[in-house]
């Protein structure tokens, strides 16, 4: 069935969502900080908000896919915010990799307000996002999210449903946590097998398909050996990921050293000017 979306935060992902969602014919109402980045959305049938609160006028439907948590809360409460505009019975889905403790504020606010609110980060980069396959990790009540879940199945194949308000940005952590000390092995892979002067296209043909495969292993690695270390998921953004899961892990009493190794090399390449880059610029720690 044909829905009124609102798509607030077009960026990698952001775009070829609002693709799939055009593509699957519902009417789409688009907003980002940067206008330019909606042009191309625009000019496919999406129509232009000048703010987050324009955006959300009479939907049925409002996604949210931002930077940082301090981004999440300014575009839903700010003073032009999602909430100063949405109605009841609205459904917000916020798909910005965020913090589990405001998944669960931006969920009580929603209540107050008769909005259904779902916290949906994703995961599959700028790859998933353009072919339509992403994972989305899903928080909130099960009967909004049986409601949700055909209108995210254009862009995600693999949609599963873990509890309450908080929990898709937990199981969201646990994907990160993969990744982030994940990145190490398979730049140190590549590190020692340069450096043993062996072809790393030999090695991957070798080692991709056998035990140590990986999504990253099969994606980033080649990216790495044509030297590209353009984003489809930026270090700046992989960094706020990792202090959340740290600061999470700390209030379960839980040590994760090798994510605290992670947050270090990336936090170095941070200062290094790598921060605009994909994660699989870690490589540049080893070879530079």
């Amino acid at each position: 069935m044909k829905k009124k979306i609102a798509f607030i935060g077009t960026g990698v992902m952001g775009a070829s969502i609002v693709k799939h969602l055009l593509h699957a014919d519902h009417e789409l109402t688009v907003y980002n900080r940067t206008k330019s980045k909606t042009d191309a959305l625009v000019a496919l049938g999406a129509k232009w908000a000048a703010t987050p609160a324009e955006a959300s006028k009479n939907q049925d439907i409002i996604f949210t896919m931002v930077g940082y948590p301090q981004d999440v809360e300014e575009v839903y409460s700010g003073e032009y915010g999602v909430f100063q505009t949405a109605a009841a019975g609205t459904i917000v889905v916020d798909m910005t990799t965020s913090e589990p403790s405001l998944a669960k504020k931006l969920f009580e606010i929603a209540q107050e307000k008769g909005i259904h609110s779902i916290d949906a980060p994703v995961t599959g980069g700028d790859i998933g996002a353009q072919n339509g396959t992403l994972s989305v990790m899903v928080g909130g009540e099960r009967d909004v999210f049986e409601k949700l879940q055909p209108i995210l199945e254009p862009f995600a194949t693999n949609i599963v449903y873990h509890g309450e308000a908080g929990a898709g940005q937990h199981a969201k952590m646990c994907n990160q946590i993969v990744i982030a000390s994940g990145m190490i092995g398979v730049c140190e892979s590549m590190a020692y097998g340069l450096k043993a002067g062996l072809s790393m296209e030999d090695v991957l043909k070798s080692i991709t398909p056998g035990a140590a495969g990986s999504w990253a292993l099969s994606n980033l690695a080649p990216r790495v050996l044509k030297g590209d270390l353009e984003p489809g998921f930026y270090i700046k953004h992989i960094i706020k990921d990792i202090k959340i899961a740290i600061d999470e892990a700390e209030r379960m009493n839980l040590q994760l050293p090798g994510l605290a190794l992670a947050k270090a090399l990336y936090e170095e390449l941070m200062e290094r000017g790598y921060g605009e880059k994909g994660t699989q610029a870690l490589i540049q720690y080893y070879v530079e």
